[in-house]
């Protein structure tokens, strides 16, 4: 179902993400989708969403009436038309697809480093310039802290994966052993 439901937030995302490039708004923007997606995950807007007896034109006031000052004319139109085509359930999808967007226009990786202990800002600072001169993007990392690493880092940048934790060389190494 996760996978359908990208498939069916592409293209929203991909319309406000031109619109939002085409006006220079990409940060309003990312606000608005993330104000919606917020309170479309509330469970008793939920259970509106998903009521099929709930009127449309009512649900569409609804959430204009939510929105309130933080929606323009441009995003009352966006959920009237999410509300309509029966969508507003995938809005935590199609805020992912346009932040992705809007992280590869701008040319930036978001980056999740894991560490057995607290990373030191030095020590973030490095890793981000390290990966900076690897991918040729400007990064923004978010750190975890995850004791079962045991020791050292993990890193995901997009597709790509960097384990450097103890836990994973000890992983590999039963793999190999066919343990």
């Amino acid at each position: 179902m996760a996978g359908e439901n990208s498939t069916i937030a592409r293209p929203y995302a991909e319309a406000v993400f031109a619109r939002a490039e085409e006006t220079g708004k990409l940060d309003p923007w990312s606000e608005i989708l993330q104000f919606l997606a917020e309170a479309a995950k509330d469970p008793a807007l939920a259970a509106i969403i998903a009521d099929p007896m709930f009127g449309r034109d009512k649900l569409t006031e609804l959430m204009i009436d939510i929105g309130g000052e933080r929606l323009d004319d441009e995003g009352r139109n966006l959920v009237r038309v999410l509300v309509q085509n029966d969508r507003l359930s995938v809005l935590p999808e199609i805020v992912e697809t346009y932040e992705r967007l809007k992280a590869e226009s701008q040319r930036i990786v978001n980056v999740h480093v894991r560490s057995a202990f607290e990373l030191q800002p030095t020590q973030i600072n490095h890793i981000a310039e390290m990966l900076k001169v690897k991918l040729g993007r400007d990064i923004t990392i978010t750190t975890e802290e995850d004791p079962d690493l045991i020791g050292g880092i993990h890193i995901r940048a997009g597709d790509t994966v960097i384990d450097g934790s103890v836990r994973g060389h000890l992983q590999q190494l039963a793999n190999e052993l066919g343990i």
